[in-house]
């Protein structure tokens, strides 16, 4: 096992991909003394005004090469990053956390599926399909409505399509530009949920309480945290999950894993290796964020409570960003701006509620949410 890195020693840390979730490990980072480098083929990467930016293809050995210079570890913070760059790296003797395999796993939802079925983690019923006629006889084989996904790459819903009948399997064919899919049988879920948690390089592992999400076209909107209604039980089940998957990979640092409830158990959706969504509500909402923790346990210090500090909600802002003048409503909502350019659909920021009476705080939610709904169907 790797040499523990005292907290004495100056530390650069490296991260493929300078987007949100860099910017806010180097927030959560800088605090602790850390110093961060990062790669993304953006010039404008959100990160680059807290972190030293370079531009650069995550399959560019003299990017990568540069990146490695002078850090301590390399983490990721997307999983489009390819796994020939994580060996590319470790032949050059610098620690990359998590580190290959969990990239491999889950960065392909085959060898995802595949993964967890193997070891009897329960998941939707799919098939792999290559063709038109393997998506049909896949329809006819799960019945219908399924969810088509592409192997790679689908993030916000992008890369998946419902298929209601029959009539609808050539437009979804289509859809996926003749690549490979994933044919998921829709699961009858009571809700979503996830379970953020951490494992350190001594093996340590800590879980931040399960949480409830709600999607809207495939985009996440709010996360409820603790999930209401949660029993031990439950929260004892997608522990057992977490603490199964961190240990067959061999896992350091933060795994994200999506969950469906359904009447009689939890069904794994998908897996992130990486600070997450999620788990955003952590930055003001738990003992210590999803994001200090990853550092954490990167860098083989010990990792600090998960606990929540009472009740929160989080809001993705979708499209535009408020200003704070918008989010006036809630004079404790925590804004936290991306600096993104403005998209539909796109995730440019997100606002936190922390209070310790929950049904005060859905009202709070309730009062903000049309505000940010009103602000999304004005962006360019």
């Amino acid at each position: 096992m790797s040499r523990a890195i005292t907290m004495e020693e100056p530390i650069r840390v490296g991260i493929l991909g300078g987007g949100q979730l860099a910017d806010m490990l180097a927030l959560a980072g800088y605090p602790l003394g850390l110093r961060f480098r990062v790669l993304d083929p953006n010039p404008a990467a959100p990160a680059g005004h807290l972190a030293e930016r370079l531009t650069g293809a995550f399959d560019d050995p003299a990017a990568l090469d540069r990146l490695a210079d002078g850090v301590r570890v390399i983490t990721y913070e997307t999983e489009t990053v390819p796994v020939t760059a994580v060996r590319h790296l470790r032949l050059r003797g610098i620690a990359v956390r998590p580190g290959r395999r969990p990239l491999h796993v889950t960065r392909d939802r085959f060898h995802e599926k595949r993964f967890l079925g193997r070891r009897g983690i329960p998941t939707a019923e799919f098939r792999l399909v290559t063709s038109e006629a393997e998506l049909r006889r896949a329809v006819d084989e799960l019945g219908t409505p399924v969810i088509a996904k592409t192997r790679t790459l689908g993030y916000d819903g992008r890369g998946q399509t419902r298929i209601h009948s029959a009539r609808d399997v050539s437009a979804a064919w289509n859809a996926g530009n003749g690549r490979p899919l994933i044919v998921e049988r829709f699961v009858a879920f009571r809700r979503e949920l996830s379970l953020v948690c951490v494992r350190s390089l001594t093996g340590e592992i800590r879980y931040y309480p399960l949480v409830e999400n709600v999607h809207v076209e495939g985009i996440l909107r709010t996360t409820t945290a603790p999930a209401p209604g949660i029993t031990a039980a439950i929260q004892t089940r997608a522990e057992s999950i977490g603490k199964q998957l961190l240990e067959t990979l061999d896992y350091v640092g933060v795994l994200a894993i999506e969950l469906f409830e359904t009447t009689d158990d939890l069904l794994v959706n998908e897996l992130a290796p990486r600070v997450h969504n999620s788990g955003h509500w952590t930055i003001e909402g738990a003992a210590c964020s999803q994001f200090e923790n990853h550092l954490r346990a990167i860098l083989g210090w010990p990792l600090r409570p998960t606990c929540a500090r009472g009740h929160a909600i989080m809001l993705n802002t979708i499209g535009r960003i408020p200003s704070p003048a918008d989010i006036a409503v809630d004079e404790d909502a925590f804004l936290h701006d991306y600096r993104k350019t403005p998209r539909p659909r796109r995730k440019v920021g997100h606002v936190t509620l922390v209070d310790s009476d929950p049904e005060r705080l859905a009202v709070r939610a309730r009062r903000l949410a049309p505000i940010l709904a009103e602000i999304e169907r004005g962006a360019p």
